[in-house]
This record gives C-alpha cells, structure tokens and sequence, in this order.
C-alpha cells in the first residue's frame, strides 16, 4: 500500500469516526429537548410574509403582513448535526469516488454538505435575531448556499493547475457577506437590542469567526503555505474545522432558544 493509499484510508476512517461524533450530539440535543428542557419545543417563531394591499378607506397602496406558520425551531437545531453525520457516512460509503476526487484536488461533497447545513445555521441565527419574514430567510438561505457552491466552483476551475484562478473565491466572499449585512441592518433598527439573549451575542460572534476560518483554510491551500502545500491536510483541516465549527453553533443555538423561551415567559409573566 501506498503512502496517498494509507493517508485515504486514513481520511475515510476519520470521515466515519467525526460523522459518529455528529451523529451522537445531534441525538443527545434532541433527549435534552425532549425530556429535559421540553419547554424549548415551545418556542416556534412565527414566520411572516409582507405584501401590499389597498387601503380601501384612504385608497392608498400599503405594506400588511399576515403569519404563514410556527417554525419548529427546536427540531431543526439538531438537524445540521445530522446532515453532517450522514454526509460523513456517505462519503465513506463512496470512498472510491471520494479518493478519486481527493487526488484532482476537489471535494464535491464537502461543499454540498456546507451549501446545506451551514445555510440552516445562519437561518437559525438569523431568527434569534428577530429576522422573521420568509423572503429574507430565503435569500440568506441561497445566499449561504451559493457562497458556499461558489467554493466547489473554485476547487473544479483550479483542479491540478498551478496558477490560481481566484475569480469564485472572491464572488462567494462578497456573496457570503450579504447575510452579515443583513443582521447588522436588523441590528441597528432595533429598539430592543436590550431582550436580545447574552448567549445570542455570543452565538453569532462565535459564527463569525468560524465562518472566516473556512475561506481562510481556502487560501492556505491555494497559496501552499507550509502544511497547506498538501491538499489532503487542507482536506483535514476542513473535516476538522467543520466539527468544530457545527459543535459550538449547534450548542449555542439551542441553549439561546432556551434562554429565549426563558425571557419570553419572564416578559409575560
């Protein structure tokens, strides 16, 4: 067996063992909001829509909003924990096609995966910040998402080659920015910045800094600086990074609903 054939077989092993380490949190998040902290499945933001009318005792053109349905909050915090452990299960069940992929330097399903469960933590966030109308959820959702396929479209136009087309990179940077100028357009309308939880400040200063250390493994590779000259260690480094990345944000999010639902009955009652 080769040294590239040790260090594959060691990266699918790996893949199985983080996607366990996924798997087990996500289901420990859900018996924790099940039996322990119940209270938590009680928090259902109500999702919105806006949409003009007619005021028919003015005549004039108005913006109403009418509630479309109560977002199940508490089921999807775990969720992306559990997209994570099963893209991890199924690259090892495509090992072969992953291994082939690796050697090209690409990982389509890394990026998938990202599109995805990255997309639903920043929706999550997102609402504890108050955001609440289904068209911006949308666009920070495929915003999210297209930043993140912007990274596979960089990894497919610089397979092998030597100089660095650096076009995607820079387009899924500014793409990726929009949701962040989003939360702070919201953040500086709000009156009540005072009934935003401690742990949702925490939450999305603690995303922040994550979100740039992907971009950031990004240039390492490209630029093959020090360990990054290996594509396998960036490949690593991402495994790495997405644990834990998904680990603290899938922590806080779910403890911010709870302290949430704890302001809200306090508030109310």
């Amino acid at each position: 067996m080769t040294k590239l054939e040790m260090t594959f077989k060691k990266l699918n092993r790996f893949n199985v063992f983080m996607g366990t380490l996924h798997l087990l949190q996500a289901i420990a998040m859900v018996v924790l909001a099940v039996v322990i902290f119940p209270t938590l499945l009680d928090f259902e933001p109500t999702i919105i829509q806006y949409y003009q009318t007619i005021d028919m005792a003015t005549g004039e053109l108005i913006t109403v909003s009418q509630n479309l349905f109560s977002f199940p909050y508490a089921i999807f915090a775990s969720s992306f924990l559990f997209l994570s452990a099963f893209f991890h299960y199924f690259i090892f069940a495509n090992r072969k096609a992953y291994n082939k992929y690796l050697a090209k330097g690409i990982n389509p399903f890394r990026w998938v995966e990202y599109s995805l469960s990255s997309s639903v933590i920043i929706l999550l966030t997102s609402m504890l910040f108050g955001i609440l109308d289904i068209g911006t959820l949308f666009m920070i959702f495929v915003a999210n998402a297209v930043m993140n396929l912007l990274g596979l479209e960089m990894e497919r136009v610089n397979q092998l080659k030597v100089n660095v087309n650096w076009g995607s990179f820079i387009l899924g940077s500014v793409i990726g920015f929009a949701p962040w100028a989003l939360l702070g357009i919201y953040l500086l309308g709000s009156p009540n910045l005072e009934y935003i939880p401690n742990i949702v400040w925490v939450t999305i200063i603690a995303y922040f800094v994550l979100f740039n250390a992907f971009p950031i493994n990004m240039y390492l590779q490209y630029k093959k600086i020090g360990k990054w000259k290996d594509y396998l260690y960036g490949e690593k480094s991402y495994i790495v990074l997405s644990l834990v990345a998904k680990t603290i944000l899938a922590w806080l999010v779910f403890f911010g609903a709870l302290q949430a639902t704890n302001i809200i009955d306090t508030i109310l009652g």
